[in-house]
């Protein structure tokens, strides 16, 4: 088997490429790597596997050079006819931003993106599957507080919070249109965050916004919101073992499900302890955000409408220095406020039914595997690109 692998050197498609590379299945994983030079290209590659010391075949992982906003990708790949015995395509790679500002780059790199690579895949003889990730929460926000099944999604009547989900349900609905259904596997990932095992997060997507509700202390979500978080290695192992799985469905939920899931306080009691030195957890209504955000900008004072809370508001003075930071990082972190709020749970049902795969750690179990990772996270620079 040889598989063509997007998003080699992200937070999931790192761990896909580690995993695959295991695999005594696979002959060949060709990695499409945006880079200016082949030797540039293995270099990045080469951190995947050193991070956390995996041995790096240089004979069974391979370089493509691409770039998903290149409007020729699909001829360039049609040219290397080293790829034309590709059999699997694993298409992980995204951009995650949910900032406004980066929404036009998000949708060329998530649909355009996609599209060049399965204009390509129509032309392959061998393709015998494209390996589709997607995620969890394409279901929108029109539902919540409810267990959420693969046959709820993908719905073009939809509404998101972010253009990142918007895309993310496009790209199905692209494949459906594009691709026979029978080489069409959909996984979708609920919310990724940090590593079950005790060794360095690849990334700190997702850890950066615990990080922040952890330095603020002051939390305008639900204190019993349910969430739905899985852990870096849980999402590749599963995915991995799909690929090779006998399979009942052509979509399925990468998620904790009924049985793992976790909620804001269980997640957050966890991690209390290790951060002696700050104030309490206080749990508010998620209406105060607007507030929260006014005070930061200048534009209310501490004892308009937030005068109960003014020790809190006078601890973030005094820890980020200045509202300015605030404000930066307020924005950044509203769309996971909003998404905690939703209290949406991933059935996983299908998944433990045709996987050989024991069940998701809950996240507030692992997360103490992380605490070092996240006390040295950049809150304000993460904010920039939550």
């Amino acid at each position: 088997m040889n598989i063509f692998l997007t998003g080699a050197t992200g937070l999931v498609g790192g761990e896909l490429l580690i995993n695959l590379s295991k695999r005594e299945e696979i002959d060949k994983i060709y990695c499409l790597i945006r880079s200016k030079s082949e030797a540039e290209a293995i270099s990045r590659i080469e951190k995947v596997f050193t991070i956390h010391n995996d041995y790096y075949d240089k004979n069974k992982v391979k370089v493509v050079l691409g770039d998903l906003g290149d409007e020729t990708l699909t001829e360039k790949l049609v040219n290397n006819k080293e790829l034309d015995s590709i059999d699997v395509i694993v298409h992980s790679a995204a951009n995650t931003s949910f900032s406004r500002i980066y929404d036009s780059l998000v949708e060329k790199i998530n649909i355009q993106g996609l599209n060049l690579v399965v204009q390509w895949a129509k032309q392959l003889n061998n393709l015998t599957t494209f390996l589709y990730i997607g995620t969890a929460t394409i279901c929108g926000n029109a539902v919540k507080n409810r267990i959420i099944y693969e046959d709820m999604s993908p719905s073009e009547h939809a509404s998101h919070l972010v253009k990142y989900t918007y895309t993310k349900t496009q790209g199905e609905f692209l494949l459906q249109r594009e691709l026979p259904a029978d080489k069409v596997l959909i996984a979708r990932p609920s919310i990724i965050m940090g590593d079950s095992r005790p060794i360095v997060p690849r990334s700190p997507v997702i850890l950066w916004a615990l990080a922040t509700i952890n330095a603020l202390r002051l939390c305008p979500f639900d204190i019993n919101a349910q969430v739905d978080i899985i852990s870096v290695d849980f999402a590749a192992d599963a995915i991995v073992k799909l690929l090779f799985a006998r399979r009942n469905h052509s979509v399925y939920h990468i998620s904790s499900g009924i049985e793992a899931h976790t909620t804001a306080i269980k997640t957050l009691s966890i991690i209390d302890p290790y951060f002696k030195d700050m104030p309490d957890f206080k749990f508010i209504d998620s209406s105060y955000l607007n507030k929260l955000k006014q005070w930061s900008k200048g534009k209310i004072n501490a004892d308009n409408g937030l005068a109960e809370y003014a020790d809190y508001c006078d601890y973030w003075e005094d820890y980020f220095e200045d509202r300015g930071k605030l404000r930066i990082i307020f924005a950044g972190l509203e769309p996971y406020i909003h998404f905690i709020e939703l209290g949406h749970i991933f059935d996983n049902s299908r998944l433990l039914a045709d996987v050989d795969i024991e069940p998701p750690i809950p996240a507030h179990e692992y997360i103490v595997n992380s605490i070092d990772y996240i006390k040295n996270i950049n809150i304000l620079e993460g904010a920039f690109e939550p």
